[in-house]
């Protein structure tokens, strides 16, 4: 008996030692990782531009402190109630909590189970990443249990209430009161405390503004947590569940034309860097941006303009979402992601959309260059068919006409239909989707649809400015960022970027698509409005069915010699009572505008590659004119026909000639450039007629022959 006491005592002895061995690693973990240099708090972090203009200032005022005696005990109470309703009894970690989301962990083989204390998340808010691993649950475990031994519990849900996030760039209990209520923390009402306490979770989802249904029910289960506590009777909490929102919305920041850059700048360090939204906000980083100001506040204000976004629902306007690309870098040089974009929102930049005819470049045109039996002059079939291989599709021009062919060059200026879907279907389906994937694209489309833009999932706004700049970029698509440089607080560098590349179209493919490009801005479907630069571009558009000339998406995607970029239009969601009643050129125009906003693009022009060949305008035949043969002297002094007609234009037009006598033809000779030819040795006394046929040596095809002359051998008389 006694020696199994003996042994009792030394396991529990032994026990012990381990805890208090444990508790000490604890200790000196949780030292580490709350030491001064790493407090990081109320350091602030510093975006800006490559000139050293500060853009992220007014962005991290909307965090602003208090202190916890200015927050009413109710509102602590429904965040307590919400987040750790052990918060009083436990030491920072509460172990019946972990011990609940280890087993979940354990039995489900994830680690999505929370279990954490308020005074946990703290720690893991203010001094760790949010990656998911055991050993951030120790570090998180070590810090939580330092911070309860250095602070008191009031002193730490203070910290807590006045670090935590809530969505749309708001962080703190008294920045969120403001921005959703419009009043000081401590003139918050219980409901509106409980609406506060219900947003942390999910801050996107639970948000009043964005999903005023979700955010209602979610407050209201707060109330019924502050109910199941004590902290409210039931009477109480069936009178406060019947009360609306009450919002009184106050906007933070006085430069919301950065929303949408500053997000996806978040975004990149998140998904690049591995650092989340709260670590760059408060770590004291300095983030050096591609942005051009200047761009991103023209792009700002003319979002702001309703000339550009026509729709049928007259109590709401279509949305937008605009992007802009460094041609060389890749450098985000601006981007909006909506008229009204609100922080960590929907990005519209990044909604997958149908990108109409403007993924006829990347899908058909680009691919089929490639393939070396194509030119911009070759002659494309353009009349009404149907490919039955694939469902009997029978794509039709949206003027139904057919002239029976076409050249490239025309078919994409003027945004043919046919004639695309008849290329895809020349080169396959593979041979373009080959192409497609190197630019990013791994659609899912079979069918010869996706000539057109007629995708099964779509693309994005980004996607496609970035497959582009494969056009601009001498047929490189290069990748895009939003970080150019970022250092931490410590001065140390954590990453940078340098542009990054790959082949997709040779350089002569880029250069020809530049130049039909440009002809569509020119002379064809992006001609609305006026650009002060050389602009190349594609507009693209998809009909809503059942609507007559209504749309579901406006598209221009274009690039100058210096950015590339693209611009969408439509609803977010369309309807047969909401729909786009504009178009392309809406698209068009307000790019263009935005463009013209910016000096350094005014004037500039296309330069072609080295050793590349150029793409000449196409050559017009036009039917000729007021022909005469006349009797003249040749050769010799023998008689002679000089053939004459009006004057040309082009002087890269070949005019053959020919001869007919006694029904026979006869083919005498040609000229280039010339508006009359001399047939010597010509007999007086025959009875030939002569005409003239013109010719096309880009398309290899012949123009309209003239009417037939006789010769007037005794001109005046």
């Amino acid at each position: 008996m006694t020696k199994k006491l003996f042994i009792g005592a030394y396991i529990l002895l032994g026990m012990i030692i381990l805890g208090l061995c444990g508790y000490l690693i604890l200790i000196l973990i949780g030292n580490h990782y709350t030491n001064k240099d790493n407090l990081v708090l109320d350091a602030t972090t510093r975006i800006e531009d490559q000139q050293g203009h500060e853009i992220s200032k007014l962005y991290l005022e909307n965090r602003e402190t208090v202190s916890i005696n200015k927050i009413p005990k109710f509102v602590q109470e429904a965040f307590i109630a919400t987040e750790d309703s052990r918060f009083y009894q436990h030491s920072g970690i509460d172990f019946r909590g972990t011990a609940r989301a280890l087993t979940r962990d354990i039995f489900t083989g994830s680690k999505a189970e929370g279990g954490s204390t308020i005074t946990q998340q703290l720690s893991k808010n203010v001094f760790l990443t949010n990656q998911k691993s055991w050993f951030r649950k120790i570090k998180e475990a070590a810090i939580a249990t330092n911070l309860e031994r250095k602070y008191s519990k009031k002193q730490i849900l203070g910290m807590y209430l006045n670090q935590i996030y809530f969505g749309h760039g708001v962080y703190g209990i008294q920045s969120a009161s403001k921005f959703f209520f419009n009043k000081d923390v401590s003139q918050l009402t219980v409901e509106e405390g409980a609406m506060l306490a219900a947003i942390p979770k999910a801050p996107t989802t639970y948000s009043p503004i964005l999903h005023p249904h979700q955010a209602l029910s979610r407050r209201n289960i707060v109330l019924g947590l502050m109910e199941n506590q004590g902290y409210i009777t039931a009477e109480e909490e069936v009178h406060l569940k019947g009360k609306t929102l009450g919002l009184d919305v106050h906007q933070l920041n006085k430069d919301p034309e950065y929303d949408t850059y500053v997000d996806m700048v978040l975004d990149e360090a998140a998904r690049k860097y591995h650092l989340s939204a709260d670590e760059v906000l408060r770590g004291g980083y300095k983030i050096i941006v591609p942005i051009n100001i200047k761009i991103q506040a023209a792009s700002y204000q003319e979002f702001k303009k309703n000339q550009y976004f026509k729709g049928s629902n007259t109590k709401e306007k279509p949305n937008g979402a605009f992007v802009l690309i460094d041609n060389k870098t890749g450098g985000v040089e601006a981007v909006q992601g909506g008229r009204s974009y609100v922080k960590k929102s929907f990005n519209r930049v990044n909604v997958k959309r149908q990108p109409g005819s403007a993924f006829k470049p990347l899908a058909v045109y680009g691919p089929a260059l490639e393939t070396k039996k194509f030119h911009p002059y070759s002659m494309l079939v353009d009349k009404q068919m149907t490919f039955k291989k694939f469902d009997n599709y029978a794509p039709e021009n949206y003027n139904h006409k057919y002239p029976g062919e076409i050249t490239m060059y025309d078919a994409l200026t003027v945004s043919e239909n046919v004639p695309a879907v008849w290329l895809l279907n020349e080169i396959g389906i593979p041979k373009s989707k080959q192409y497609l994937s190197k630019l990013g694209f791994n659609i899912p489309d079979k069918g010869l649809s996706m000539a057109l833009g007629g995708l099964k999932e779509g693309v994005t706004p980004f996607q496609m400015a970035t497959a582009y700049t494969a056009f601009s970029n001498g047929g490189k698509e290069v990748e895009p960022y939003f970080i150019q440089e970022i250092v931490d607080h410590k001065g140390n560098l954590v990453g940078s970027m340098k542009p990054k590349t790959r082949q997709v179209f040779s350089k002569q493919t880029a250069w020809y698509m530049t130049k039909m490009l440009i002809s569509v801005v020119q002379n064809g479907t992006g001609s609305a409005g006026s650009v002060n630069t050389e602009l190349a571009g594609k507009t693209g558009s998809t009909a809503y069915e059942g609507v007559d000339n209504g749309l579901r998406d406006a598209w221009f995607v274009g690039f100058t010699p210096k950015s590339t970029g693209a611009v969408w239009i439509g609803y977010d969601k369309t309807t047969k009572e909401q729909y786009v009643t504009g178009g392309s050129e809406d698209a068009t125009t307000l790019f263009k505008n935005i463009i013209n906003n910016v000096p350094s693009e005014t004037g500039n022009h296309f330069v072609k590659p080295k050793g590349i060949k150029d793409l000449e305008p196409p050559i017009r035949l036009a039917p000729i004119k007021n022909i005469t043969a006349k009797g003249t002297v040749g050769h010799f002094g023998l008689p002679a026909v000089k053939i004459s007609w009006d004057k040309i234009q082009d002087k890269r037009i070949i005019y053959r000639i020919y001869k007919e006598n006694e029904n026979r033809v006869e083919f005498v000779g040609e000229v280039k450039g010339k508006n009359s030819f001399v047939v010597n040795y010509a007999n007086p006394l025959s009875s030939a007629t002569y005409f003239v046929t013109p010719y096309n040596s880009q398309t290899l095809k012949k123009g309209e022959t003239s009417k037939k002359v006789e010769v007037n051998w005794f001109p005046g008389f």
